[in-house]
């Protein structure tokens, strides 16, 4: 297979890379974003059997400004928790942790106020029970690592760790987070860098170096449809502060992402920054049996374990929606016959596993189908879990492999 130069205009959006014969139709998906989905800024890449079958990017960084280059990268939200996940599963190939592991082992602070029995697996499939915390945050206090890990050790259960699941939106960062730094020494951002993004050469940082603040393209807040159904999540953060649906998307400290300080601070709960190359290179490795070009991040037997359903539940306790998680990644999750606001949904084959960012990015890997995937784009959509963008590029893939339909919820060949 061969890579052709693609160079599309697609409204006001000029739109550039490379596809390989077979994958026009997501190409022509990815330009029908700009000119009918409210596309500003994107970049789109996909590898099949450790090859890049599709690399695009178009549009603009800054509404009617500065073009989307090739190497343009923006935060890419709860993906990154796809990355911090990794980190954690590479520990334990290592043996240096094991999913069973009581958390008071490693983070004693944090086996307390009902944490006691929280093991290292329920940290990362969020059923450990601290989906926020419910201490008012000090302002930045997001980027104040010591300070957030502190509060997340501290803070009481929302319920019996295990017993159910709540996404931990952006306390997914610390309580994953250090563990990560407990086990290896390192921050979660360095480690990353250090085994993961440096390896496999990728424009990926938890942490942002001050000298590629150039190529970041601002994010773009979503705009808000008066007329779109009210879901469950939206009415619990406009009724119930105590909630873990308010607190998760209130109680966050007058945290900017869109700032230095905002780029600079390890979030491993949302503000890695990088590109949809990123993203599909990371999760190249996994769609391969946990190696790619010499770079070993896991075992075959643990691309088996990383990809398994670990809790599912009718009613996340954040969300507020079904949802399905691996360990530290999302499954397909087919929303769509649930009542109007809160069909959100992310639907890839049973066999994949990866994670979305807030707006609409995704990153995941597709072990049966030897797929990587990655979107990034910095208009943020609307929903919870993936938009129509998103869910379009996806299905055009899965489309390109031979893949039949998703009727079932989930791509099936």
């Amino acid at each position: 297979m061969t890579l052709q130069t693609i160079e599309k205009q697609a409204g006001s959006a000029l739109i550039r890379g490379q596809a390989v014969s077979g994958f026009e139709e997501l190409v022509s998906v990815f330009a029908e974003n700009f000119v009918s989905r409210g596309e500003v800024g994107a970049s789109l890449c996909v590898t099949h059997e450790g090859k890049v079958v599709a690399d695009l990017w178009g549009g603009h960084a800054v509404p009617d400004g500065k073009s989307w280059e090739e190497d343009t990268v923006s935060i890419v939200f709860s993906c990154t928790k796809g990355a911090g996940a990794l980190c954690t599963h590479i520990l334990a190939e290592r043996g240096l942790l094991d999913y069973d592991q009581p958390v008071a082992e490693i983070w004693p602070e944090f086996a307390v106020n009902g944490k006691e029995d929280a093991t290292v697996g329920m940290m990362l499939d969020h059923s450990v029970g601290v989906p926020h915390v419910r201490t008012p945050l000090k302002d930045g206090g997001y980027y104040d690592w010591d300070y957030m890990a502190d509060l997340v050790a501290r803070e009481e259960a929302f319920w019996k760790p295990g017993t159910r699941n709540g996404y931990h939106g952006v306390t997914f960062g610390w309580t994953v987070g250090e563990i990560v730094r407990r086990v290896s020494g390192k921050s979660l951002g360095q480690f990353f860098q250090d085994e993961v993004a440096k390896p496999l050469g990728l424009d990926f940082w938890i942490g942002l170096p001050e000298e590629i603040e150039p190529r970041v393209a601002p994010m773009i807040n979503a705009a808000l449809d008066p007329n779109a159904p009210v879901g469950k999540f939206t009415q619990a953060i406009l009724s119930d502060p105590s909630s873990p649906s308010y607190l998760f998307l209130m109680n966050n400290g007058k945290a900017d992402f869109n700032s230095r300080e905002g780029h600079a601070a390890e979030i491993m709960g949302g503000n890695g920054i990088t590109n949809a190359r990123g993203l599909a290179g990371m999760y190249a490795p996994l769609a391969n049996g946990g190696s790619l070009n010499g770079v070993k991040l896991v075992s075959p037997d643990r691309v088996t374990r990383m990809s398994r359903v670990s809790m599912a539940t009718r009613e996340d306790a954040t969300l507020l929606i079904p949802t399905r998680f691996a360990l530290g990644f999302m499954k397909s999750m087919d929303n769509r016959h649930e009542a109007p606001g809160n069909q959100s949904s992310v639907i890839l084959s049973e066999a994949a596993f990866g994670h979305v960012g807030m707006g609409g990015s995704l990153g995941f890997a597709d072990p049966e189908a030897g797929l990587s995937f990655g979107y990034s784009m910095n208009q943020v959509g609307d929903g919870i879990l993936l938009n129509h963008r998103g869910q379009s590029l996806v299905d055009a893939t899965y489309k390109a492999l031979g893949y039949r339909t998703n009727e079932g919820g989930s791509w099936t060949k």
